[in-house]
């Protein structure tokens, strides 16, 4: 039986939109911060001409760098103050994570509640800053390589290069905060969605262009499009799958006397880690990629550097088996990790039995922590298969039929699963609001009675 939160949520309605003052604020703030953060990813630095880097860009189509650009939302092309986008704050969380998880002073710290979460948000945000500065460092070499694109070339260029793009990553880390606690919930996914769905209509130009140049056949164009259908309609329904554990509790006593015994459902996503494990894969691969290909630039047939940074570039190269296969086996680690950070079987038993609440055909306690880890491992080997079909087939299938721009599964993955997580957010929302205007009523009845 529907319990009444699940009799609200279904009969929700976006007509009560109007009356939720609170929502409409969040909404109008989200929507003004991504726009600061659009309008930013067209400022320059200091000493790029952006006319000679628009012309030599053009040569670098396809390649990690393209992939980069896509979740800079073209910030990186352009060489704006947030060309590093919001992936160096993204890898220092995981590497905060990755330690706290194997760190017993840093696990004690993140037991410690809300201080400890506040310690580790500033350890992250150190390692934003010495990430923002080494990425900032070749990226500013990077872009004295292409041509007359830097007007005055040297070390002053660079340090300033490297201060500006510092101070974009952190205002966008500042930014996604503020979504978070002010605005809809989900800042920092919010804004990479932001740079995906504004490249978006260039991407899809690329491909008709490629297409009326020849240079793409219209079967090619027509096989991309319904590849993109069809992984979007897969990723809609794996996200909606779950696996629902029986939780039943004792017979209670009602107010006319009979005992009922209530049930209820504990829902396990097949992919409880969503949208991360594929941003966490591509941050960490994309970090050394770009300060690879950025030194191959540089120092390209100078010395045996040189070479071994070529023959790096090479083998890691967008859709070869190598970045495929580190890609892939990425993914699929931060499926299980993440899955295991966001749920802890252990501490949902000793809920369960604390309230009474116990799964038919297993023993509160250990048994049932052993029954939940035991069904969550075998749930995510499923959800870690789809995510890593969803990332690598459009990969595979881009280098192969040789698009000369990126469009990969993993962009169609975080905008769906985005947007989805937006929708839930605002109706979580309005829900809210139905439960403080049925508050409200009943208040009201008891004052006339």
């Amino acid at each position: 039986m529907a319990s009444r939160a699940d009799q609200l949520a279904s009969n929700l309605s976006l007509a009560k939109f109007s009356k939720a003052t609170d929502l409409k604020k969040r909404l109008w703030f989200t929507l003004g911060a991504l726009i600061v953060f659009r309008f930013l990813s067209f400022v320059p630095m200091p000493g790029i001409d952006p006319t000679a880097l628009a012309g030599a860009v053009q040569n670098t189509r396809g390649g990690v760098l393209d992939i980069f650009n896509t979740f800079s939302g073209g910030a990186l092309e352009r060489a704006s103050l947030i060309a590093l986008g919001i992936m160096p704050y993204i890898t220092a969380s995981i590497v905060v994570q990755l330690a706290s998880s194997l760190s017993p002073k840093l696990a004690a710290i993140k037991k410690e509640g809300e201080s400890g979460r506040k310690r580790l948000n500033q350890y992250t945000r150190y390692g934003t800053v010495f990430l923002a500065a080494v990425q900032g460092y070749f990226a500013a070499v990077g872009y004295e390589t292409q041509g007359a694109a830097v007007v005055d070339p040297g070390m002053v260029f660079r340090v300033s290069a490297v201060v500006s793009l510092i101070g974009g990553t952190m205002f966008l880390m500042w930014l996604g905060e503020q979504i978070t606690s002010r605005g809809i919930g989900n800042g920092v996914s919010l804004i990479i969605m932001a740079g995906i769905v504004a490249q978006l209509p260039v991407t899809l130009s690329n491909l008709f262009k490629s297409g009326s140049e020849g240079t793409i056949s219209g079967l090619l164009i027509f096989l991309v499009m319904v590849m993109a259908i069809g992984l979007i309609l897969l990723i809609c329904f794996m996200e909606r799958a779950q696996r629902r554990v029986l939780i039943q509790y004792p017979k209670r006593q009602t107010r006319q006397g009979l005992m009922q015994a209530d049930r209820s459902h504990l829902p396990l996503k097949v992919n409880t880690a969503g949208v991360i494990p594929p941003i966490f894969a591509s941050s960490l691969l994309l970090m050394p990629l770009t300060i690879s290909q950025f030194a191959g630039q540089t120092v390209a047939g100078e010395s045996r550097w040189g070479d071994f940074v070529l023959t790096l570039n090479q083998y890691l190269s967008h859709g070869s088996p190598v970045y495929m296969g580190l890609y892939g086996l990425g993914i699929v680690f931060f499926c299980f990790f993440y899955t295991a950070v966001v749920f802890n079987p252990e501490e949902t038993a000793d809920n369960l039995k604390r309230n009474g609440g116990f799964i038919p055909g297993i023993r509160p306690g250990k048994n049932t922590e052993h029954y939940l880890d035991y069904v969550l491992t075998r749930i995510t080997v499923i959800g870690a298969a789809y995510l890593a079909f969803i990332c690598l087939v459009p990969e595979f299938a881009i280098a192969r039929a040789g698009i000369p721009f990126y469009l990969g599964g993993t962009s169609l993955l975080i905008v769906v699963n985005v947007t989805v997580d937006t929708v839930t957010q605002i109706q979580s929302h309005l829900l809210a609001h139905q439960y403080g205007d049925l508050i409200k009523k009943a208040k009201l009845k008891g004052r006339l009675r």
